[in-house]
């Protein structure tokens, strides 16, 4: 399989992703549309993964719109998506619905809650990471994966193909490092009242990683 990963920022990598595609056999190419300029296609992307980042899909950025083209490709192809973060933005705004302030500014290590089995192996409470202030809408179609306390559109499935994530499963211990060393300011303001180094002080947990196999299994098979 084919999977091409956008990475929207340095400090948001494919973190368990990444072992999940060499488990497989997969090949996995990583795109930089921020500094490069260059996104795969449709054509030769068996699975788009879109990973987190700073900015907003409601940001007058060229690349940003023919990310959004991409998408729609992918949508007409009927291939495999799963976006976390900025990326599940991107796809519900190519889909027609609005990206708007979250109810909160939610960064650091918070409880989300399933709200549907239609993917088997999910635990029905995982801690997961957040970093953002801004939420999809859900679609009309999909159903509603997870919520969490501060903002309930946490995730969702669309189509048995496509699964987008507000939150952060993906990250492995050196991602979260990463995001903290880099990107630690946008810590400031957050609902969560957590500081880098308690943020830091959690492990990230083994289920995690398990949900993201979990996720990337059920849209692939």
């Amino acid at each position: 399989m084919r999977i091409s990963v956008i990475q929207h920022t340095p400090s948001e990598g494919p973190g368990a992703i990444a072992l999940w595609s060499h488990a497989g056999g997969h090949a996995l190419t990583c795109y930089h549309p921020y500094q490069f300029g260059r996104l795969p296609t449709a054509e030769n992307t068996d699975l788009l993964v879109l990973l987190g980042g700073p900015m907003s899909p409601n940001d007058d950025t060229a690349w940003i719109k023919q990310e959004r083209a991409l998408i729609q490709a992918m949508l007409t192809a009927d291939k495999p998506m799963f976006g976390a973060c900025f990326g599940a933005q991107q796809i519900t705004k190519t889909l027609g619905y609005p990206v708007t302030a979250a109810e909160a500014k939610e960064v650091g290590w918070a409880k989300i809650y399933r709200q549907t089995t239609i993917i088997p192996g999910l635990p029905a409470t995982l801690t997961a990471l957040h970093w953002h202030q801004e939420k999809f809408a859900l679609p009309q179609s999909a159903h509603w994966l997870f919520s969490s306390d501060l903002v309930s559109n946490q995730g969702f499935v669309l189509d048995h193909k496509i699964v987008g994530l507000q939150c952060h499963l993906e990250p492995l211990a050196d991602d979260v490092r990463t995001m903290v060393a880099n990107d630690g300011s946008y810590i400031k303001g957050s609902a969560l009242h957590q500081s880098p180094a308690e943020i830091l002080a959690q492990l990230v947990p083994a289920e995690n990683q398990a949900a993201i196999f979990a996720i990337l299994d059920y849209i692939t098979a």
